[in-house]
């Protein structure tokens, strides 16, 4: 097992990465829930896979332990979904020692964890993320929401988990298009902050097809570490770094609204998102063409789309404009100036954006 620590002061939490964790899940987080009432909140998909073996690990820790099966999917990370959680809470009478168990992919850390945020003002959660996107990124840190008709993750709030419980079985049964999504966002942090780990990637990328146990362990704990470091630097955004973990995700946000929520995976939305902004960096003339090309190549040897839906510019950017990182009725963007190396900028030229835009015109 691997462990490291999102350093936050007194609200530093743990990172487990492993095999068989579920099973071991007494041992490592029965310390926050002994002799508390206690919520496993999952989704239909993952419940018959795993919510009995983590129940089983957490039994004897907790004073009451109930359940709520929630329905899988995008198009249900809202505030009627997230309303269901509150009910149960209030249901079951949870105090605000109570404690909110999030097992399943981002959609439901993120939606589980608002409630947590939000109930009784604030009470602790745990993530036990079960998709590969959720294991290197929703899981960590402390962004919580839900998405609006308007735009994604329109509303929420920065709560941190108490821990986060990052089992590698459950990538056994992840189908195959959940888990190429969730390597769009492992190749992100190493085109944002991490030269040498995107070569490591390009280098892994058959035993990551393959889903080798060492090779994801690796891969998901060098993520993890990224992601940890940048969080505890800017927890709520303030300096722009945290925005760093944004490349692709104004593209990407965009893709997934014009398309409506579930239509393309955050992942994939992101990837070509990705490919969009490093498009871009090259017409500003701050990124080269050859590494472009080893952006473009490294993505589609994953399984991952390299270009965006045929939706139309016009409707691209009009979604785009509706992104939470903008300022001042302005676009904000991450772009990058090598791999490895990202910018966050309000200060481009307008008419690269709109090339690029063109450019992914069917």
């Amino acid at each position: 097992m691997r462990s490291l620590e999102v350093a936050l002061g007194n609200r530093s939490y743990p990172i487990y990465i492993g095999e068989n964790l579920l099973a071991d899940s007494g041992a490592l987080l029965g310390q926050l829930i002994d002799a508390r009432q206690a919520l496993i909140v999952t989704n239909d998909v993952v419940a018959p896979l795993y919510a009995d073996r983590l129940r089983a690990g957490l039994l004897d820790h907790c004073a009451r332990l109930e359940g709520l099966v929630l329905r899988d999917g995008e198009e249900h990370k809202s505030l009627d979904t997230m309303a269901l959680i509150l009910d149960a809470l209030v249901e079951q009478r949870m105090g605000r020692d109570g404690c909110l168990i999030a097992l399943g992919g981002g959609v439901t850390g993120d939606v589980a964890g608002f409630a947590a945020a939000t109930y009784q003002r604030g009470i602790s959660f745990i993530q036990v993320p079960t998709t590969l996107l959720a294991q290197v990124d929703s899981s960590v840190g402390g962004k919580t929401g839900v998405n609006h008709p308007a735009g994604k993750n329109l509303i929420g709030a920065f709560h941190q988990p108490s821990a986060v419980l990052a089992d590698l079985d459950t990538l056994t049964t992840l189908d195959e298009r959940q888990y190429r999504a969730g390597l769009a966002e492992v190749v992100k942090y190493g085109l944002i902050i991490d030269a040498p780990f995107f070569g490591w990637l390009e280098q892994a990328s058959t035993a990551l097809n393959a889903r080798d146990p060492a090779v994801l362990a690796q891969a998901i704990e060098r993520c993890c570490m990224i992601k940890s470091d940048v969080v505890a630097q800017d927890e709520q955004e303030r300096s722009g770094l945290r925005v760093l973990l944004n490349l692709g995700h104004t593209f990407g946000h965009g893709i997934e609204r014009a398309m409506g929520f579930g239509g393309w995976l955050h992942g994939e939305a992101v990837a070509a998102g990705m490919v969009m902004a490093a498009q871009m960096s090259a017409r500003l003339g701050w990124l080269e063409e050859a590494e472009v090309s080893r952006i473009v190549r490294l993505l589609q040897f994953l399984g991952l789309p390299i270009a965006p839906p045929p939706v139309g510019a016009a409707k691209l950017l009009d979604h785009m404009r509706l992104d939470k990182k903008n300022r001042h009725g302005q676009l904000v963007l991450v772009l990058l100036q090598e791999i490895g190396s990202a910018i966050v900028t309000q200060d481009f030229d307008e008419g690269a954006l709109m090339q690029t835009l063109a450019a992914a015109e069917p």
